[in-house]
């Protein structure tokens, strides 16, 4: 990374203990550079003409302007200005959370709890906000991906064997085949999503009918009681029900379940229905629940008539399961880079040539409800509680 540019970050807080401490951990990482700190949003929207920040991190309780008048007032004059909420992991805080992602925030880091010592939160936090920081940077993973190409370059022109694997590096990341499979019944949909998650989520499944056909598994990358919240908040946009996963639950047609957080979610054929189990395994790339986990389940249970959909977030989670659905003869939908928050985990499905489909989020929920119904007569589902 270049010396004349660093990524600007601005910290909002009213705590002076957690301004130390983000700047402590933001200040160890070369590419970042902490422009300035504010103790609450009257005093961060002053400063932000003047400081130009890439990304602010965002606290949500704070005195004379909070977080989410805040993120109103600031996403009057910038729509696209990358705010992380920088929030706790309870009740009340994942409350504040969700309105504040409705509101325009990009991403959440739970504020350390319960940890053994200043050490450990200080690297707790360093390995989740740091890497959101970049990833919504957009010029920074411009940069980046231009340095991967340039690398892949002197690669390819480094000798005969070298150009070889070279071209495979640059036709694999950067021309994408995709291949139409011939329509199918889809018996189940499979959804991974993390950054940008719960506003995509909100625009995906209300568009679902009633009398969807199929059950809908979820992995949204998202903390313990956050899930909860969402799922309740979902319900209550939507014709479909939404709820969070429990243990042995059996998939129904027109019901949705989200993983909960700290448990990866499989599905298993019990007689003629499927339920769903949870564990607490190891986390698969760095997640859990993990999109894979979930894909590689359902594609394992389903087989062809698997439906997967891959939605905006960061890294590479659901590329291992999108290959398993592809081989097991499944249908494969990735969001579009115009409409991702960020484009990491489509971009990797994309890229690997297993989209059968690249489609803006505004036709997501459509095309679900396409594939869910061909081949099927109407059912007639009423929402329980309706």
């Amino acid at each position: 990374m270049s010396e004349a540019r660093k990524i600007r970050v601005l910290i909002v807080d009213d705590s002076t203990v957690i301004r130390r401490l983000l700047t402590q951990v933001l200040a160890d990482d070369p590419n970042i550079e902490v422009v300035g700190t504010a103790p609450n949003g009257r005093i961060a929207l002053a400063k932000i003409p003047n400081l130009k920040p890439d990304v602010v991190t965002l606290d949500i309780e704070m005195p004379e302007m909070d977080g989410l008048q805040t993120l109103t007032e600031l996403r009057k004059i910038d729509r696209k200005l990358p705010v992380i909420m920088f929030s706790t992991l309870t009740h009340r805080g994942a409350e504040g959370t969700l309105d504040a992602l409705e509101r325009g925030a990009n991403d959440y880091v739970g504020k350390p709890a319960n940890v053994g010592s200043v050490t450990e939160g200080i690297a707790k936090v360093r390995g989740e906000m740091v890497p959101k920081i970049k990833g919504l940077c957009s010029w920074f993973q411009d940069h980046l991906q231009l340095a991967r190409a340039t690398q892949r370059s002197a690669q390819a022109s480094s000798g005969p064997e070298a150009t070889g694997l070279g071209n495979a590096l640059l036709d694999s990341c950067s021309s994408p085949t995709f291949r139409r499979t011939p329509k199918q019944r889809v018996d189940v949909i499979a959804i991974g999503v993390s950054t940008g998650g719960p506003n995509a989520l909100a625009q995906v499944l209300p568009s679902l009918p009633a009398d969807l056909p199929v059950p809908v598994v979820i992995v949204q990358h998202m903390p313990p009681v956050f899930t909860k919240h969402l799922a309740d908040r979902l319900n209550t946009k939507c014709s479909v029900t939404v709820a969070e996963a429990k243990a042995g639950d059996s998939l129904q047609p027109g019901t949705v379940w989200i993983a909960p957080g700290d448990f990866h979610m499989t599905v298993k054929a019990v007689g003629a229905s499927h339920r769903v189990v949870l564990d607490q395994s190891a986390p698969v790339n760095s997640c859990r629940p993990a999109v894979d986990v979930l894909f590689q389940s359902v594609a394992s249970n389903f087989g062809p008539g698997t439906l997967a959909c891959i939605l905006t977030g960061m890294g590479s989670d659901g590329l291992q399961g999108c290959r398993d659905v592809a081989k097991a003869g499944g249908h494969i939908i990735a969001q579009d880079r115009e409409t991702s928050v960020v484009w990491g985990m489509p971009a990797a499905v994309t890229n690997a040539g297993l989209a059968h489909q690249v489609l803006s989020l505004q036709r997501v929920g459509a095309e679900l409800t396409k594939h869910a119904m061909h081949g099927r007569n109407k059912l007639t589902l009423v929402k329980s509680g309706a």
